[in-house]
C-alpha cells in the first residue's frame, strides 16, 4: 500500500506547508522518504513503536538518547481502512510541531486514499480496455472471455453499435478521464472504456431507440464547456454479436473523416469515403504526385481548384469567391490543364482532380516537400 514513490510524494506535499524535517516510515520502522536524504533506509525506533501502539508518540530531546535513529518531534500513525500502514514524523520542538500533527496526518491519509482509488481506476480501466479489444478481435466467444464478461456484468449476446470517440488534447489527467467517463450517460447494457490516451470506445446496446448523434453532441458540449476539450467521433452500424468487429471497423473508417471534419460521422452516411478510406497513405500520396504534382508549387492554382469544388463547379461563384475576373479563372483552369494534362471540363479528369485535392486535404504534409 505505502510504496516509496507515494512516500516521496507525501513528503513533497507536506514540505510545502512547513519547513521542519519530515519523514515517512513503514510499519517495520524503516524510513522510506525524508526531507533529509541521508535518513532514508535507516531504522527509526520511535516510528516502530507508533506503528505497534497505533497512537501518536511525542519524542523529547531527553528521549532521543533512549531510542534508536530518532530526533525530537512527533510521530503519527497513518491509517487506511482502519489499519496502520505507516508513520509520518515531524522533527522539531514537540510543543511547536504538535499543533500541526493532526492536520498533517489527515492530509497524508487523504493523499493515500486518492492514490489508492486512482490506482483502482487505472486497474479497472486497463482491465476493461484489454477485455473490449479482445472481444472485438475474437472470432468466437471462448470460455475465458465468457467468464470475464460475467465478472464484468457484460452481455455478449446483444446487438451493438460501435462508437469511437477521439480527443484532440493529450494526455488527459486521471481526474479528467474519470469525470469524462462518468459523464457519458449510458444505459446499463452499454459498454464504455478508454483506449490509449486519447480515445473512448463505446459499444451501445441497439435494442433501445436512441439517437446516438444527439447523445454524442450533448456529451461533446459538456466536455467542451467543463474541460475545454474538443472531440470527434466515428459511429459504426448496428451489428449482431458475431459481427461486432465489423461495426468497430466501420467506426474506424468513419473516424478518419470525423478527424478531418472535427465532427461526428456515421458510417451509414459515407459514400465515396467507403472506397478512399481503404487506401493507404502511400497510395494517396503517389496519386497526388501523379495528378496534381506539377501544380503543388502553384498556390493560386491549388486554391482555385479547391474553391471550384467547394462551389460545385460553378465558375461564376468560384470567381466571385476568389475575387477574380471570370477571364482570370478561365486562364487558371487552362494553366491547370496544361500542367497536369487533366481537363477540368472532362468528367473523368475532373473526378481525378477532385480525388487529388481530397487526398491533399487529408495529408497537407505533402506540400512541405514543395515549400
Amino acid at each position: 500500500m505505502l510504496q516509496p514513490e507515494l512516500a516521496e510524494k507525501i513528503v513533497t506535499e507536506v514540505q510545502r506547508l512547513m519547513s521542519e524535517e519530515i519523514i515517512v516510515v513503514n510499519t517495520n520502522g524503516i524510513i522510506m522518504a525524508s526531507t533529509n536524504r541521508k535518513r532514508i533506509g535507516t531504522f527509526h525506533e520511535g516510528a516502530l513503536i507508533t506503528s505497534q501502539q497505533q497512537k501518536k508518540l511525542i519524542i523529547t530531546e531527553k528521549e532521543t538518547v533512549k531510542l534508536e535513529g530518532v530526533k525530537a518531534g512527533i510521530n503519527l500513525p497513518i491509517f487506511f481502512q482502519k489499519e496502520v500502514i505507516g508513520v509520518i514524523g515531524i522533527t522539531g520542538d514537540p510543543e511547536t510541531v504538535t499543533p500541526f500533527g493532526e492536520i498533517i496526518r489527515k492530509m497524508t491519509e487523504l493523499l493515500i486514499r486518492e492514490n489508492y482509488y486512482g490506482e483502482q481506476f487505472d486497474y479497472h480501466s486497463r482491465a476493461m480496455e484489454t477485455f473490449v479489444l479482445e472481444w472485438l478481435q475474437a472470432k468466437e466467444h471462448s470460455p475465458d472471455l465468457l467468464e470475464r464478461a460475467r465478472a464484468l456484468g457484460i452481455d455478449l449476446e446483444l446487438n451493438r453499435t460501435a462508437v469511437i470517440i477521439e480527443f484532440e488534447q493529450s494526455p488527459l489527467s486521471r481526474v479528467v478521464w474519470s469525470s469524462i467517463l462518468k459523464s457519458f450517460s449510458q444505459n446499463k447494457n452499454d459498454v464504455l472504456t478508454r483506449s490509449g490516451n486519447v480515445r473512448i470506445i463505446v459499444l451501445i446496446d441497439c435494442s433501445h431507440a436512441i439517437t446516438i448523434k444527439n447523445r454524442l453532441e450533448s456529451f461533446f458540449n459538456f466536455i467542451q464547456s467543463s474541460f475545454g476539450i474538443c472531440a470527434y467521433a466515428g459511429v459504426g452500424q448496428c451489428a449482431v454479436p458475431s459481427k461486432l468487429h465489423d461495426s468497430y471497423a466501420q467506426a474506424e473508417r468513419a473516424l478518419k473523416l470525423a478527424r478531418r471534419k472535427k465532427s461526428i460521422v456515421l458510417d451509414e452516411e459515407l459514400t465515396l469515403e467507403m472506397v478512399t478510406g481503404e487506401l493507404t497513405e502511400e497510395t494517396k500520396t503517389e496519386y497526388v504526385h501523379r495528378t496534381i504534382g506539377p501544380i503543388l508549387k502553384e498556390k493560386d492554382l491549388l486554391e482555385t481548384l479547391a474553391e471550384l469544388f467547394r462551389q460545385n463547379h460553378s465558375l461564376k461563384k468560384t470567381a466571385q469567391s476568389l475575387h477574380i475576373h471570370i477571364n482570370t479563372l478561365h486562364y487558371r483552369l487552362k494553366k491547370i490543364e496544361d500542367l497536369t494534362r487533366l481537363n477540368p471540363t472532362s468528367i473523368h479528369d475532373l473526378f481525378s482532380l477532385y480525388l487529388a485535392t481530397l487526398f491533399l486535404d487529408e495529408q497537407p504534409k505533402i506540400l512541405k516537400d514543395y515549400s
